[in-house]
């Protein structure tokens, strides 16, 4: 399934902050019931958005109209546990193109860059400094440019370079997911099949 192509997100941010966020916490177990990649956004954050009785916590970030933006900023370790791609779909059917921390769990990265969302890790210095200027000035603008793999603070020009594995990054500039990828490359595949037969 392919997603939308993702070149320069410029967007106001949303501030987690909070360390070890866990994919638990991101989509809780009990809406893992569906196999397709819609309607998850609503209960992302789901016990920390709503009280029991399902009204909403209005201390809650999410909850909060003062931040908004496709960029979600969480603390360090975040999407840490278990293993469910749901955290990631969620993330994205929710709006969000970017998470940014300054360490994400293997797995969660990987679940987000397979779906389109892009996972920047930034040092923990960096991290402190987003986090200031967005609670500071939440309508501040982040510039993630993923050719030239840099993240900026566009009111007090601040940025730092960030790493991608190649591979992903050319599937998130093209919009691919691993199907499309093969699919794109479908003639490439034929000619070497002919030839390995030879």
């Amino acid at each position: 399934m392919s997603y939308d192509k993702f070149q320069i997100l410029k967007s106001r941010a949303v501030p987690l902050q909070i360390e070890n966020v866990d994919t638990d916490q991101i989509i809780p177990a009990r809406f893992l019931k569906a196999t397709e990649r819609k309607g998850f956004g609503e209960n992302l954050f789901r016990d920390w958005r709503y009280n029991s009785d399902d009204s909403v916590k209005k201390d809650f970030v999410l909850n909060d109209d003062n931040f908004k933006g496709k960029i979600l900023v969480g603390g360090k370790n975040f999407g840490s546990g278990s293993s469910r791609e749901h955290a990631a779909w969620a993330i994205y059917d929710y709006g969000f193109r970017c998470v940014v921390s300054s360490f994400f769990a293997d797995i969660f990265r990987n679940n987000c860059l397979n779906i389109g969302v892009l996972p920047v890790q930034v040092s923990s210095q960096f991290l402190s400094k987003l986090f200031q200027e967005i609670y500071e000035n939440p309508n501040s603008k982040i510039e993630v440019d993923l050719p030239n793999q840099t993240i900026s603070i566009l009111n007090i020009g601040l940025n730092e370079k960030f790493e991608i594995n190649n591979y992903k990054k050319q599937n998130m500039l093209n919009g691919f997911d691993d199907i499309d990828y093969l699919i794109n490359i479908k003639s490439e595949i034929e000619d070497f099949a002919k030839k390995s037969i030879i």
